[in-house]
Order: C-alpha cells, then structure tokens, then sequence
C-alpha cells in the first residue's frame, strides 16, 4: 500500500505534485539538490496552500496539517529510503534522469513505483538504461499540478497491470482525473492536442485573420468553455457525426499542416523575448502583471475545480 511518497525535483511542477498528496493526506518528501532550492520551494507550498485556505479549499486548521506533512531533504538516499511512491519531476535532460535512475536502482526500497513526470520522453527512452522497468511508469500532471485534474499514465511493457492501477487509484483518491495510454505516444495526448490547436492559432495570427486577444478569446470564450466539461469526440456526437463529417471535409483541407514551430515563435525566440520570463513575448509583460495574472488565474482555476465537483 502506498503512503509515503517522494518527489524528486522541487520547482513547480514538483512542489505542485507535493501538494496534491499532502492536503490529501500522505507523507511527502521533496527532494532537491541542495537547501536553497528547497527553502525556496518551502515558500512557494506556503504561499500556493494559502491560496487554498482563502479559497476556501481548506481550513486552517487543514492547511497546516498539509504544511506539516511535507518534508524537505537535500540527501537523496534519506529522501527515498521509506518512499513507496517515488515521482521524479527534474528537468527534461534524458542524462541527468538516467543519471537519478541509476542512483535509484541502489537506493529505494525494492518494491518502490517510480513515476517520472516527463512531458517529453517516451517511457522506454527513459528506461534504457534501468532495471526497474516493471516498476515503472510516467505519470505527466499538468502546471498547475496541485489544480489541474488531468493525470497521464504511461505503462513500460514490462510494467504490470497491477502497479498501473495502484497508481490509477492513489491518482483518484488525490482528487486527480487519470487517464492511462494503451500504446506509447510522442506528446501522450493532452499535449498532442494542445499543439495542434496551437499550430493553427498562431497560423491565424500570421495571417492576420485576428489579433492574439481575440484568438486567445475565441478559445476561451467557445471551445474552451465548453471543453471544460464536455471533451470533443462527445461534441462530435451531440453536433452529429453527420454535421462533423460536413466540417471535417470542409475545413480540415485548410489547416495548416507545417511540421515546425511557427515562424512567430522561432523568430521571438531568436530575439530573446521568450514571453513571461523576458518580459516580452506575443504580449507585453511589466511589472507585477505576470504575478498578478498567475493568482488571478490559480483562482479561476480553484473555483472551476469546485464547480466541476
């Protein structure tokens, strides 16, 4: 049965992770290079749980029995060695994973679950060059992670079913919405999505069909709103296959089709305006505006998640 965990990597994916399994009850280990990382992380789970407290997600009385399940080790065999749940959410570098693996393979406990919260790797990139394959699986939660719903679980072939569903159900019982893919898949599908939506906005955009608010708008507005509680194959079938097919024949010869990152982005990329974290991107970003853009949508996200329960 699994009750500690430990997660590997304390940015915001991994304090996000964290999050998730302390307000839900479980003991949690959040692993970093050294106490700077961690005591930076350590204010970051402060501030995310008072959120939820203001939300009116918790209690205080809760937020502090979350707080104070969450431990913060800079020693990687202290980390690990009670964990039965390990989740690796380091940065996408396939040496520095493989590199953590093979510390693993000495230092967890034998019947551990390792779970990488790649975006990136498919699962038998990441272990080709492990032993605990049948141990193994990714689970990909999504930035926010202790908010968004959406968990993908990837299996290796030697995983077994056994462990996939132990995982499915320790990601149900967090609150989380698992899905679990039947074959390996660059991008899994969120993500495949989710590109290629965005392809065809900033095709858009090229083009000069609509400003970037307004395409932004016309998501969240239409398809986003909807897609909230009702996914598109359902859609399909409450338009009518018929109707879908008319549009599918319609349009789809029309979208783009490049197999590259938009000319907009590369170009920005290029100049060094990288978005949020420059100051620059398709927007204009100054002062606390990206601070105050990040709360006000953690809050939307937070009642969403109340409305959706």
């Amino acid at each position: 049965m699994i009750r500690n965990i430990t997660v590997i990597g304390s940015g915001v994916m991994g304090t996000g992770i964290a999050i998730s399994f302390a307000t839900k009850g479980y003991d949690v280990i959040l692993n970093d290079l050294n106490d700077e990382l961690l005591h930076k992380a350590e204010k970051r789970v402060a501030a995310d749980v008072a959120l939820l407290v203001e939300e009116k997600v918790l209690s205080e009385k809760e937020a502090d029995t979350s707080l104070n399940a969450i431990g913060y080790v800079a020693e990687l065999s202290q980390a690990v060695q009670e964990a039965d749940l390990i989740i690796e959410a380091i940065p996408e570098v396939i040496e520095w994973k493989w590199d953590l693996y093979k510390q693993l393979e000495e230092l967890k406990q034998p019947t551990a679950i390792v779970a990488s919260n790649t975006s990136t790797f498919p699962i038998t990139r990441l272990m080709e060059k492990c032993t605990f394959a049948n141990q193994m699986v990714i689970t990909h939660f999504f930035n926010p992670a202790h908010l968004v719903p959406l968990v993908e679980i990837i299996k290796h072939e030697q995983t077994s079913d056994s462990i996939v569903e132990e995982v499915r159900n320790i990601m149900k019982e967090i609150g989380k919405a698992p899905v679990i893919l039947q074959k390996e898949k660059s991008g899994f599908i969120a993500n495949r999505l989710q590109t290629a939506l965005m392809r065809e906005a900033f095709s858009l955009l090229a083009e000069g069909v609509a400003t970037a608010e307004d395409i932004d708008t016309a998501i969240t507005a239409g398809p986003g709103f909807r897609w909230a509680f009702t996914g598109p194959i359902e859609i399909a079938d409450f338009g009518g296959l018929d109707t879908w097919e008319r549009v599918f024949n319609n349009v789809a010869p029309e979208l783009n089709d490049t197999k590259e990152a938009p000319a907009i982005i590369s170009d920005l990329v290029a100049e060094k305006k990288l978005g949020v974290k420059t100051g620059e991107g398709i927007f204009q970003y100054e002062g606390e505006m990206v601070s105050n853009k990040l709360l006000e949508r953690d809050r939307s996200f937070i009642r969403l998640v109340k409305m959706k329960k």
